[in-house]
């Protein structure tokens, strides 16, 4: 299977690109992180929660205005992984609480993240 194309772009949302099927909230592909997301929008404070399902809850105080939750996200996220913005791709669900990210080459991980991905190598 040929590799997609790669874009950096923090707003395009949709680049063509299906997400990742992955069995867990996040996963390596490469030197790529991807994460899958349930955010919350509108939220008291901008945080990690925690894992439910194969999806991460990420809260931001941003409201869902034409995608300005999901922008605000990224810029909050790229801070927890020590990136910049445009490492970021939102491969799917700039408009949706459902969502797939892909953060490229993380200088940090948050600690719910590296437990996981430490469990998933163990096993």
């Amino acid at each position: 299977m040929a590799k997609p194309k790669k874009t950096k772009s923090k707003s395009e949302g949709n680049s063509g690109r299906k997400g990742l099927a992955i069995d867990s909230f996040c996963a390596w592909d490469g030197d790529i992180l991807v994460l899958n997301i349930l955010g919350t929008p509108s939220a008291n404070k901008d945080a990690i929660g925690k894992p439910k399902g194969h999806q991460l809850k990420v809260s931001v105080t941003a409201a869902p205005v034409g995608g300005k939750a999901t922008d605000h996200m990224v810029r909050f996220l790229a801070k927890e992984f020590g990136v910049t913005v445009n490492d970021i791709e939102v491969v799917f669900g700039r408009f949706n609480v459902n969502k797939q990210l892909r953060i490229q080459s993380p200088k940090q991980l948050p600690s719910v993240i590296n437990k996981q991905l430490s469990q998933e190598q163990a096993g």
